[in-house]
């Protein structure tokens, strides 16, 4: 009785009109709907050079972390983990293009978080999502979702390189086919509406996979955690302060602005978690475990950690307390003890899931006036630019650009705010330097 007493004060179970097993159940359910990014987020960082066991480990504890701040200080049922998109550009954009060193990477990832808690303290982060236009923030995400689909399809090895056309078709050798078939699973795994299909899809095309020796099992399947040392505190600060890299650190403050601020206000409306006044109720708080969360997962050694969409599963199972993010915490920290397990998923297992979704984000583009000519350029240019140039910021740079400039053509200098102006010239800067 006392537990029970103890965990209403904590979480207010009841105030919120929910139960300890809805809440346990929704955490769990969320945590299954998440857990691909296990297997998947050091798949991804791991091409940069990162020990990948370290960050098998590193996507755990930060989950963990992240989640149970969301717990303890946000009381609400949100999940936080290594963001997808923003690995990406971290990975591809970053890394593999510009030929930044890793840990000058983790350093921007720090500076971000570190210009994200100061607009969060200032209250400046909601005047500036209210600032930037909403087709703007549409064709980014639907961008994002492009070239995370690119990639996944990429790493599949559907699409190689060809001299001649840029791109081509790949041959299908086994690991293409098996990849295939593990888009094509979490598709209809989608469709039949199964909790965890993304990971289910992982899980049966890796079986498969060691059933043809693609895949090396490991002798264990439970083990104490690879060390987090090869990547912990290795982030370098320093390296990250060049004026080359300003477009970088502002491409990752715009990315998880609008996707986590965006997601967090869906959640809270489908939670009703809204005053009178229609304010949400403790969403400063969240913001600040966002950025939190980001800032930590830094120095753990991983990209940017931030809200996910996923977090929708257990809420629509009635979840609404920090309880089920306390369940889906201690989840994430108890998969520390199956790494063997989550080393040996095998890319061609993983990647199906970037172009899953990339697909979810895609669906953005609906929100786009393609009537509007002012509009629909600008959006289509960051769209598109997004996957052809291989960059996230060339095409947010793009983006603003023609929208600045088609705006100031047709005379409507209105529209184009001091906000804008300033962004405009970050924009600028980012495709000159």
């Amino acid at each position: 009785m006392q537990n029970k007493n103890l965990i209403e004060r904590i979480f207010k179970v009841k105030e919120r009109n929910s139960t300890v097993h809805t809440e346990i159940m929704g955490g769990i359910t969320t945590f299954f709907t998440i857990a691909y990014i296990i297997f998947v987020h050091p798949s991804i960082l791991s091409l940069t050079g990162m020990d990948k066991g370290a960050l098998i480990s590193v996507t755990c504890l930060a989950g963990a972390i992240g989640t149970l701040l969301t717990a303890f200080i946000g009381n609400v049922p949100i999940t936080m983990a290594p963001g997808m998109g923003l690995n990406a550009f971290f990975t591809f954009t970053l890394v593999m293009g510009k030929g930044v060193p890793w840990e000058d990477a983790l350093g921007i990832v720090f500076l971000s978080g570190v210009f994200f808690l100061i607009l969060a303290l200032s209250g400046l982060r909601e005047k500036l999502a209210q600032a930037i236009p909403e087709p703007l923030t549409a064709a980014a995400t639907a961008g994002i979702g492009l070239f995370i689909a690119f990639i996944g399809l990429k790493n599949m090895g559907i699409i190689v390189a060809h001299p001649a056309t840029l791109v081509t078709l790949g041959k299908f050798t086994l690991p293409v086919v098996l990849s295939m078939l593990g888009l094509a699973l979490m598709a209809i795994f989608e469709l039949k509406r199964v909790k965890g299909g993304i990971l289910l899809s992982i899980i049966i095309i890796t079986i498969i996979g060691a059933f043809f020796g693609l895949v090396e099992v490991p002798k264990t399947l439970i083990s104490t955690p690879p060390s987090i040392a090869p990547i912990a505190f290795k982030l370098n600060i320093m390296g990250a302060m060049k004026l080359s890299l300003l477009g970088a650190i502002f491409s990752f403050m715009f990315i998880d602005l609008f996707d986590s601020l965006g997601l967090l206000i869906a959640c809270y409306k489908e939670m009703g978690m809204q005053d009178k006044d229609g304010n949400y109720i403790g969403l400063g708080r969240m913001m600040f475990v966002d950025v939190t969360s980001t800032i930590l997962g830094s120095f753990l050694g991983t990209s940017t950690v931030t809200a996910v969409s996923e977090s929708a599963a257990g809420i629509a199972l009635g979840a609404r307390t920090g309880l089920a993010s306390l369940v889906t915490g201690l989840l994430f920290l108890l998969s520390l003890l199956i790494t063997p397990v989550v080393g040996m998923v095998p890319m061609f297992a993983a990647a199906p899931s970037l172009v899953l979704v990339g697909v979810f984000m895609f669906k953005s583009v609906k929100f786009l006036d393609w009537t509007d000519i002012k509009v629909s350029v600008p959006g289509f240019i960051t769209v598109i630019f997004m996957p052809l140039t291989y960059s996230i910021s060339i095409g947010l740079s793009f983006g603003f650009i023609s929208y600045i400039l088609m705006h100031l053509v047709a005379g409507e200098y209105k529209k184009i705010n001091l906000v804008l102006w300033g962004i405009g010239a970050l924009s600028v800067i980012n495709l000159v330097v």
